[in-house]
């Protein structure tokens, strides 16, 4: 009974850290990219996060990686994090944080779809009315009269849905691989893998041709402490953890919450727009996200 309530405890926790911290990051990027080159900046914050979170681990268990696990964490971290979060964070030059973070909203829908078609898994009413809900939602906050569309913004949004699209089969592909068996261990070098791959794409790009003439803010400094510690150490251990214990339909759900919480704090710190429109949408999304986590996976 009670590793039962514990695993609950900690199933609810990780949940609003994917939900609320994750939200949270679009922000906190856009600020980082506004001064720092966006694959170098998170190249760096992961490639620190995953030797942080690597470090800590090694004090609860010693490190047991197999070499196939380490090829499949490798693998992992190129598609997560160098295509999906890299490719995300690049976009966040040119389109708002809180119109990125609900384009990422499509995920649950990708995942679904992409279940279905590979192993025949079809959604049932309540998951598919959720997802529906939630593409409304998407709609109506897309769909509306005051977004400035540009080359810049149209290649930023086709990134973006490059990057969901790698991130949404990894949700699938993850939990059928063998990866080392200490979440935390799994997510670190998940994390150094993509955050290495970043730092060549960096150095590739000329990026450290500008270090000279970075003038690094303190809302640029502790953006990146934050993305390290919040964003990256305790959210996709989290992430991860979910993966592990509930489904994936289910996991996905943070694509529908991240886009309000993002939303508001680009509102509230960033002086984005956010209208009644858009309010409106947030609560469809929510409302998708209750059919979806109690449909029965």
């Amino acid at each position: 009974m009670g590793n039962k309530t514990r695993q609950w405890w900690l199933i609810g926790i990780s949940f609003f850290i994917v939900y609320i911290v994750w939200g949270s990051t679009y922000l906190t990027n856009a600020w980082g990219v506004k001064v720092v080159p966006p694959f170098l900046f998170a190249g760096t914050r992961f490639i620190l996060a995953g030797l942080l979170l690597l470090g800590w681990s090694r004090f609860i268990s010693p490190i047991q990686c197999t070499w196939q696990q380490f090829k499949n964490s490798v693998i992992a971290g190129f598609a997560l994090f160098a295509v999906g979060n890299g490719f995300v964070v690049w976009a966040l030059q040119y389109v708002d944080s809180g119109l990125t973070a609900l384009i990422v909203s499509c995920q649950p829908l990708l995942v679904a779809l992409m279940i279905w078609g590979l192993y025949n898994e079809k959604p049932n009413w309540r998951t598919s009315f959720g997802i529906g809900l939630g593409l409304i939602g998407m709609y109506l906050l897309i769909g509306q009269p005051n977004i400035d569309i540009s080359f810049e913004w149209g290649l930023g949004v086709v990134m973006v849905l490059i990057g969901v699209s790698a991130w949404s089969y990894m949700a699938i592909w993850v939990p059928r691989v063998d990866l080392p068996p200490l979440v935390a261990q799994s997510a670190a070098l998940q994390m150094i893998g993509g955050g290495v791959i970043m730092f060549i794409i960096s150095i590739f790009l000329g990026d450290f041709g500008v270090l000279y003439t970075m003038q690094l803010t303190p809302k640029v400094i502790w953006s990146f402490i934050y993305l390290v510690l919040f964003g990256s150490i305790a959210a996709f251990s989290a992430y991860n953890y979910l993966l592990l214990n509930v489904s994936t339909t289910k996991v996905v759900t943070s694509a529908y919450v991240n886009p309000v919480v993002a939303l508001f704090l680009g509102w509230r710190f960033n002086a984005e727009i956010v209208t009644s429109q858009s309010l409106i949408a947030a609560v469809i999304l929510l409302i998708g996200v209750f059919f979806i986590n109690s449909a029965k996976n």
